[in-house]
């Protein structure tokens, strides 16, 4: 298997991309091709599909997001009861935040809004008429990396150790899109256990990690190692029976799978369009509020910017995001847990509405044709401890958005009494005593159905009453 994690403190290094490369690798290998002469610049047409996958690190407090309660109803007289202390009260303090589950505002012609959301959601909200949220999803685990690695793959880890592709690495590899990166992940897990290494992310820690890979070596630039050279010096050349049996599944098949993509790449001079503090990116930097911030803009919301160049100029078909951190909050407190979702929020909500405001080539605006999925390892208990936080909870929530789905739609509960994952009918959707448990694992095929993929990796049905 094929994986990597991306930790915030990492400091890209060229020789670890070589390491890591995999399906990317020939974007730190061409050094010594005069690509020039065979690679003409083409014009990057965005797919028919699109698909973001946003993470939010740490465990989310789902009474702040998608699993709101009403603290008149959830008092703290009777937390002995309900075992549920929404604390929105605790909220008081910072003025960002309302005291009352969000009811948002109907949206002419969407019909009434049948969902309402934690006060760290915010303007995310106004979008309820893009949206099935998924409440009472049962995780089966409290440790961050199994509940992390579980939504990412659809499949339960072995120990700690993820099975099975991302769902990233899963769409990519059955519908091949014919642009330059098909997937991106920031900050993000990736793993491919079938597919070539056309199906890999080009995996950064961030938009610095993004331009440097994307950068056309220069003249200057010297190779670092003799497996580079070995490399540029087998390209073109005749092969024996023992390279080719060295290099049949190796890094040799794999920088040359990779030439013709990175000779795109280069040729388009992609790494321009990520360079927000360039003038020809000044309406980017005004629209994600990036003037403020320098180089190379790694916040929440230099991070969604990101997202959008990608899919809106044609370069990728799935981009998986760490759009927000710090919620492992045991020890933290309510405002310090919204705030941090609330940053996590506000830039998928500037996302969403450049998404919506951006005609696609096939019709409609751009969140038509692409599907979101927000979620987190798993959520946070639904009563405070004793230092102020909340520990590890089992029943979680998601957010899907966009094409595929059906919108304005709940579905799932969890229960009133210690918020434990309810029981659905897993045909209709209804809630039944006598049915059964979302897993993430119906969410990730679902997604997969969406798009009329393969789903039958994850060894469930989707959940048809979610699909458009």
């Amino acid at each position: 298997m094929k994986k990597t994690r991306q930790d915030d403190t990492c400091i890209p290094e060229r020789r670890n991309f070589l390491k890591a490369g995999a399906g990317f690798m020939g974007s730190l290998l061409l050094g010594g091709i005069p690509f020039r002469a065979v690679a003409q610049a083409t014009e990057l047409a965005a797919p028919d599909r699109c698909f973001v996958f946003v993470y939010f690190s740490g465990g989310w407090d789902q009474l702040l997001a998608f699993d709101p309660r009403d603290p008149d109803v959830f008092t703290a007289d009777r937390v002995s009861e309900t075992r549920i202390m929404p604390g929105y009260s605790l909220l008081s303090t910072d003025a960002r935040f309302q005291q009352t589950p969000i009811i948002p505002k109907e949206r002419a012609g969407a019909g009434k809004p049948t969902m309402t959301f934690g006060p760290a959601v915010g303007a995310l909200s106004d979008h309820y008429d893009l949206m099935t949220v998924v409440r009472g999803i049962n995780m089966s685990t409290l440790t961050h990396e199994v509940g992390y690695r579980y939504f990412l793959t659809g499949k339960m880890p072995i120990g700690s150790a993820a099975r099975g592709s991302s769902t990233a690495t899963e769409i990519v590899g059955q519908m091949k899109p014919a642009v330059p990166i098909p997937s991106i992940a920031q900050n993000v897990e990736s793993y491919n256990d079938r597919y070539g290494g056309y199906a890999n992310a080009l995996r950064v820690s961030g938009l610095g990690d993004l331009v440097l890979t994307l950068d056309p070596p220069s003249a200057a630039r010297t190779l670092d190692s003799e497996i580079e050279k070995q490399l540029l010096d087998l390209n073109g050349m005749p092969v024996t029976c023992e390279e080719q049996a060295l290099t049949a599944r190796g890094v040799g098949t794999t920088y040359e799978n990779s030439r013709e993509q990175m000779q795109s790449v280069m040729a388009n001079k992609l790494s321009d369009s990520f360079r927000f503090q360039l003038a020809a990116n000044q309406e980017v930097r005004d629209f994600y509020g990036l003037n403020n911030q320098s180089y190379p803009y790694n916040s929440a919301n230099g991070r969604a910017a990101m997202v959008a160049t990608a899919l809106k100029k044609g370069i990728s078909q799935c981009v998986s995001i760490n759009l927000a951190g710090g919620l492992d909050t045991h020890f933290g407190t309510q405002v310090t847990q919204a705030g941090n979702q609330r940053g996590g929020f506000d830039a998928l909500n500037l996302l969403v509405n450049d998404l919506r405001r951006t005609p696609h080539r096939s019709g409609g605006n751009f969140m038509d044709h692409t599907t979101i999925l927000v979620f987190s390892e798993f959520a946070r208990t639904p009563t405070i401890n004793a230092t102020g936080g909340r520990d590890h909870h089992l029943s979680n929530s998601c957010l899907m958005m966009g094409a595929g789905i059906k919108h304005n739609l709940v579905v799932g509960r969890s229960g009133d009494i210690g918020m434990s994952p309810g029981t659905v009918d897993l045909r209709t959707g209804a809630n039944d005593p006598n049915g059964s448990n979302i897993f993430p694992e119906h969410i990730i095929a679902t997604v997969l159905a969406s798009a009329k993929l393969d789903y039958s990796i994850t060894r469930v049905d989707p959940l048809r009453f979610i699909l458009a």
